[in-house]
């Protein structure tokens, strides 16, 4: 959604006539030119599952300070002078990216500012400014007042700023400080990690108005047992409305009170799966006692549900009580022009749906979090997520400080993306990378969230070189393993758990001009493009042997794209050459899937 505020804001800029320093892109990318010209960045509203009709995107150009010498930006009281000389950063892409206009390597501290013009009609609402990802450690400014703070680079945060602003034009500073130094959650980009380090703001910022009482949050939950859907909304004590529609048609409403558990009958629900990803629209209303309406918010939801159970005997993922062979792509959304940043909307959708085109029913989207637009667009799309938390590298120092920030943004990550219906399953670690008290943390993270699988440690027979694997923790969903090349060797199910290959394949093919300029990798290689596809067909052909006979339910392959490092990709890492024979990848995807299809649930 476009709005007037968001379209005036892009005048405006565009008649200062302010443009992004000249950089050359290492690999650019078909998008990375719009890019490179867009005024705003990422004009539609960044969160669809809480949408308001009036916003101002302050994606775009900001002042920034950044390099060596920069005052430091972690816990400061106040915020620093900006000159006229300093430095233009197109937000939301990191400073280390070239899309940015700053491209330079890691930042620890960084400066931003900007201003903008209150809009009249906003006089007398409270404004809310909306971050979806800052890392690491920011701190808000508001006219040279300090505004608010907040800790985590994968989780959004919100800060009311109404009692700092003024009519007319008012500035926003914003400090972010990332050390980047493993005791924070960092993923791929941490000092142990395989890819660029990345800082600072890297995802949307926009501001909304709302009334004295408005709708911080929603929680949306499924419910096919009883075929209704579980709605919390926090707000102050007021009224609050729901109504779910397919397309303009009433399908339920409810009305209660926000604080409380309402739970909307919806007969005989249209079911959301990879096949028919359907969703129903939904409407919040929040009323005072007098009738008067203080906000209203658009959302969605899908009816869908996700357990274990015997398909033959065998212990198995079922989704809306049917046995769906998972058939995945290891995604880790890196960019060689925006690296955590993908560069447009466009580019954004483009990964999704290449996975759907080419046959696939599952992304794990690996060791760190997209814009909720992405998980709009899977939601939208038909694709089943299992979400990794980025890990953190010393978990066996400080533990009281490193341990609790992994466990306070693995909660938020939660919260942010609880709503969506494709995120089927939680991965909080990957191959001991990170990993402690994974028995604890797998039993904690279902407790938190029992509507979901939860795989506690994927591949837990694999372990970084400087420690030894933990092995497999005995609890949660799935029994995991990571076999390379593969993809015998596989887990097999117990009588509790599913059988899951969370990584195999990584096969490489080498596609000169479209490679990262570094020494380049994979775990076995082909020479060309039908030699590749003949080894992915004869993987799958094997994945579907043990999957009738040995109990495997779930494949994932590494890997979408190549990365800065890796050839291993359906697509090179500018998305420009498909190595693959497409047409053959999704012929053998669907008859394995087609295969599951045909076993029978039950005891």
């Amino acid at each position: 959604m476009k709005t007037k505020y968001c379209l005036l804001y892009l005048g405006i800029i565009l008649f200062h006539g302010l443009s992004v320093k000249a950089q050359t892109a290492k690999l650019p990318t078909q998008w990375t030119k719009a890019a490179m010209a867009a005024a705003v960045p990422f004009p539609d509203y960044p969160r669809p599952q809480l949408e308001r009709k009036e916003w101002m995107c302050l994606n775009g150009k900001w002042d920034y300070i950044g390099g060596k010498e920069v005052a430091s930006a972690f816990a400061p009281v106040k915020p620093i002078a900006f000159s006229d000389k300093a430095e233009k950063i197109l937000v939301p892409y990191c400073p280390e990216s070239v899309l940015s206009g700053i491209a330079r390597n890691q930042e620890i501290n960084m400066w931003y500012r900007r201003t903008f013009e209150m809009p009249a009609a906003w006089k007398g609402k409270q404004i809310i400014i909306n971050f979806d990802a800052v890392d690491h450690d920011a701190t808000l400014f508001v006219n040279g007042e300090k505004a608010g703070v907040h800790a985590g680079g994968y989780s959004s945060f919100h800060i009311n700023i109404t009692k700092f602003l003024r009519a007319g034009t008012n500035t926003i500073v914003v400090a972010a400080h990332d050390p980047n130094d493993g005791r924070t959650p960092s993923g791929k980009n941490g000092p142990r990690g395989d890819y660029t380090f990345t800082s600072g703001i890297w995802q949307s910022v926009w501001l909304e108005p709302v009334s004295e009482h408005y709708i911080k949050s929603i929680r949306l939950l499924p419910d096919l047992v009883n075929n209704r859907l579980q709605v919390f909304v926090d707000a102050d004590q007021a009224k609050v409305k729901a109504v779910a529609l397919n397309g303009s048609d009433v399908v339920s409403e409810i009305s209660g009170r926000s604080g409380t558990l309402l739970y909307m009958p919806i007969k005989e629900p249209k079911l959301w799966s990879p096949d028919d990803p359907f969703l129903y629209d939904l409407k919040i209303t929040l009323t005072d006692n007098k009738g008067n309406i203080k906000d209203e918010v658009s959302s969605y939801f899908g009816m869908r549900d996700i357990k274990l159970g015997k398909v033959n005997g065998v212990i198995r993922p079922l989704l809306n009580n049917k046995f769906i062979m998972q058939v995945g792509l290891l995604d880790q959304g890196y960019w060689p022009d925006g690296i955590l940043t993908a560069p447009t909307e466009k580019a954004l959708r483009s990964d999704i749906s290449f996975t759907k085109k080419v046959g696939f029913n599952l992304i794990r989207k690996h060791m760190k979090t997209e814009p909720k637009r992405f998980y709009y667009w899977a939601d939208k799309l038909g694709l089943l997520v299992w979400q990794d938390m980025p890990a953190i590298w010393y978990q066996h120092e400080d533990t009281a400080k490193n341990r609790s920030a992994f466990r306070k943004e693995l909660v938020d990550m939660m919260d942010d993306l609880y709503n969506s219906p494709s995120i089927i399953t939680w991965v909080p670690f990957n191959e001991n990378w990170g990993a402690f008290d994974v028995k604890e943390m797998t039993d904690w993270v279902k407790k938190l969230d029992p509507s979901r699988l939860v795989n506690g440690n994927s591949g837990f027979n694999n372990n970084p070189g400087y420690q030894e694997a933990a092995g497999d923790p005995g609890n949660g969903d799935f029994l995991d393993t990571h076999i390379y090349v593969g993809p015998y060797g596989a887990s097999v199910p117990d009588d509790k758990r599913a059988a899951s290959l969370g990584e195999f394949g990584g096969v490489g093919l080498f596609v000169r001009g479209h490679m990262w300029p570094v020494e380049n990798n994979a775990y076995a290689y082909e020479p060309t493009k039908e030699r590749l596809t003949d080894s992915y067909v004869l993987l799958m052909d094997q994945v579907e042997q043990l999957m009738r006979y040995k109990g495997l339910s779930v494949a994932i392959y590494t890997q979408t794209t190549d990365v800065e490092h890796e050839v291993n990709g359906m697509l090179t890492y500018d998305r420009e050459v498909e190595k693959m024979d497409i047409e053959r990848v999704k012929a053998v995807n669907e008859a394995v899937i087609r295969a599951g299809n045909e076993l029978k649930a039950g005891k």
